[in-house]
């Protein structure tokens, strides 16, 4: 549906009927499959794939640089010509909007390829997002890449001619794309790579990396030396060609989004009710980290069991309590704001630290999510060192201001903000089923979520009619 630029949210007067609802695509895992294919020396499928903001600007850079990529939005479906480590233009401008992973994979990518100019550039914002890491490293190692306004960041140039391999230090602190990014061009060099980590790394979305090469043939060694047992450096053989191991149709499934996830794993805890998760693994061993987030919600009172023989996962809230929680968010950050948006209807104090690094994504998360949540209230504390902040609910401050007129939740340009706060805003506050919350700019979540309101909207639909 169109979306309005100031959408109500319709709080849920009745518990979530024991209904299902099938989560988009991995976004993380689709894109990191786009540029893997583009890399393999076959043909490849991709299935249950993402069509979203970010995943459509990697498609479409891609194919400018000649890759041959047929996506098909109806069945879910992108097909992918590998070109074997090699692009067919060699001249190409690319446009990465404000997507984090397209932008750090492309500049790896043009960085590797044997000759070509490449010119990539974002929106204002993604001029802003760290990249000076990835820049650095692929210099040390060959590559020319010419930052066109500021150093460090977009707008770049990169004259390609190859990466020579060798031994490399990396600074991913601020992104782990960073690494994951120099980690999948790593076999088109022409020695093995050692990547040497300066400092620490969030470790999930680069195992997923790791997981995701090693499908497709990849040999990586991971070296974890370190006196405190953090990742020391990893190791990756080059000339190998991607394929997909045991693959004889050459099909590969995409996982469920972990992230996208939280926001209806968190719905029940505000509505009530039970709600069923198709295919989403909860595994500890699976290739999401942020399906960690769901034992976070069990601290908070919610009950998650499998749906028995087939794949998936049923969420339940049946009360009373929602307890406040403390949490450190550093491995799994992208899903701190589901939690932080529903703490007003938590029964005491919620903490949540790790999470200093998402000042520098979309917007500056915790000055946001402070900023908000103030806005309904909140007592909230932002931790001096940045990495942080602590909420004490007052549910009767918001229940008065949400009677003087809806609120107004500012997203920032953020998809996150708007999912996070549209669940809290299914609470019925009021009591009378009408909405006291909006969200500005919903249309923001096209970025990895495109029909997010759509499917709140069919889940309400199903409340109202299952309780008439």
């Amino acid at each position: 549906m169109a979306l309005p630029d100031l959408l109500p949210i319709q709080p849920f007067t009745r518990p979530l009927p024991d209904i299902g609802l099938t989560l988009p695509g991995s976004k993380s895992l689709t894109n990191r499959s786009l540029l893997i294919a583009a890399l393999g020396n076959t043909a490849l499928t991709l299935t249950d794939a993402l069509f979203s903001e970010d995943t459509t600007l990697m498609i479409k850079a891609l194919e400018k640089l000649g890759i041959k990529i047929v996506p098909n939005e109806n069945s879910r479906e992108i097909f992918i010509e590998g070109g074997n480590g090699k692009m067919v233009q060699d001249q190409a401008e690319l446009f990465v909007g404000l997507a984090g992973t397209a932008a750090r994979f492309l500049t790896a990518l043009c960085a590797a390829a044997p000759n070509g100019i490449f010119k990539i550039d974002g929106v204002d914002q993604m001029r802003k997002r760290p990249m000076e890491g990835l820049i650095d490293a692929l210099r040390t190692i060959g590559a020319d890449i010419r930052c066109l306004d500021n150093e460090g960041f977009f707008p770049i140039e990169i004259h390609a001619r190859g990466l020579a391999g060798g031994r490399v230090t990396i600074d991913a602190g601020e992104s782990s794309q960073l690494l994951s990014a120099l980690l999948m061009v790593a076999p088109l060099a022409r020695n093995d790579m050692e990547i040497a980590l300066n400092g620490m790394v969030r470790w999930p979305f680069v195992q997923m990396t790791v997981s995701l090469m090693e499908e497709f043939g990849q040999k990586l060694r991971i070296n974890r030396q370190r006196s405190d047992g953090a990742l020391k450096s990893i190791w990756i053989k080059a000339g190998r060609p991607y394929h997909l191991q045991g693959s004889i149709n050459s099909i590969y499934a995409i996982e469920p989004d972990a992230t996208a996830a939280s926001y209806f794993l968190a719905l029940p805890l505000v509505t009530g009710g039970t709600l069923h998760l198709p295919l989403l693994s909860l595994r500890q061993d699976g290739l999401q980290g942020d399906t960690r987030f769901a034992n976070v919600l069990e601290k908070v009172g919610l009950i998650l069991d499998t749906l028995g023989r087939v794949p998936g996962i049923k969420a339940s809230f049946v009360g009373p309590q929602r307890h406040g929680v403390v949490q450190d968010f550093r491995e799994f950050s992208d899903t701190f704001l589901t939690l932080a948006a529903i703490a007003p209807l938590l029964d005491g104090p919620t903490t949540i630290t790790g999470i200093v690094h998402t000042r520098k994504q979309e917007t500056d998360r915790v000055a946001g999510m402070v900023r908000e949540l103030k806005k309904l209230g909140q007592d909230v504390h932002e931790h001096e060192n940045g990495d942080g902040l602590t909420v004490r609910p007052d549910l009767e401050i918001l229940r008065q201001r949400a009677a003087q007129g809806a609120l107004e939740i500012e997203t920032y340009g953020d998809h996150r903000f708007a999912m996070s706060f549209a669940i809290l805003g299914c609470h019925d506050l009021l009591g009378n089923g009408q909405p006291w919350l909006t969200i500005k700019n919903p249309a923001c979540c096209a970025k990895t979520f495109p029909n997010f309101f759509d499917e709140l909207a069919r889940l309400h639909a199903a409340s109202h009619n299952v309780a008439s």
